[in-house]
């Protein structure tokens, strides 16, 4: 496929890889600025095409992934909430008088563990997923300005 493909293909395959970053600048700019490239060139060229379905069907599949992710943590901080109001932990509640101040932290009245194993595997795989979009993305970018076509590992087709 690298032999019939110009410069401007490849250009223009690339940019639209690279412009799923501008959502660090705009909004669902990872959605827009590809679509809008990629709807107005996929009838006059097949890579650019298959390369705008990529991208999109990446971008999506990551915000599902990361929608899935936080609907499953969602206990986890509700389970948690009942317990940033329990001031007694700290000895707040000896705080009745300005004179007699009595701050006691005793790390046997945190109740942390419950919650923080959950919700720090959460951030580590959000963390992962936001890794994997910027890794796949350049690779993606480099390989597609090549010539070389390039598909996106974990991505479900929604646009075929």
């Amino acid at each position: 496929m690298t032999e019939s493909l110009t410069k401007h293909e490849r250009n223009l395959a690339s940019l639209i890889h690279a412009s799923t970053f501008s959502k660090f600048f705009i909004p669902f700019g990872n959605f827009i600025i590809p679509l809008v490239l990629w709807t107005a060139n996929k009838k006059e060229y097949e890579f650019v095409d298959y390369n705008g379905k990529q991208a999109l069907n990446f971008q999506i599949s990551m915000l599902l992934y990361s929608i899935i992710l936080g609907i499953i943590s969602i206990p986890f901080f509700v389970g948690f909430l009942p317990n940033i109001f329990d001031f007694d932990h700290f000895g707040f509640h000896h705080l009745n008088g300005y004179n007699n101040l009595n701050l006691n932290f005793d790390s046997d009245d945190f109740r942390f563990g419950s919650w923080l194993l959950p919700i720090g595997i959460s951030g580590l795989v959000q963390g992962a997923l936001f890794v994997v979009n910027i890794v796949y993305t350049i690779l993606a970018t480099i390989r597609t300005n090549e010539g070389q076509t390039f598909q996106y590992p974990i991505t479900i087709k929604f646009i075929k």
